[in-house]
């Protein structure tokens, strides 16, 4: 089955593109110190 992309309109205050790295069973993304405790949105793209 083929993702079909969707259009997002997401209004904020900054973007960095990053990529998924392992991190156990899971995915992990590190982001910038000043975002701790701010609310941030993950899109995937691909």
């Amino acid at each position: 089955m083929e993702d079909t992309p969707s259009k997002f309109e997401v209004y904020g205050q900054e973007m960095i593109e990053k990529h998924v790295k392992k991190s156990g069973n899971s995915g992990r993304i590190y982001l910038p110190p000043d975002w701790i405790g701010k609310k941030v949105k993950i899109i995937r793209v691909e």
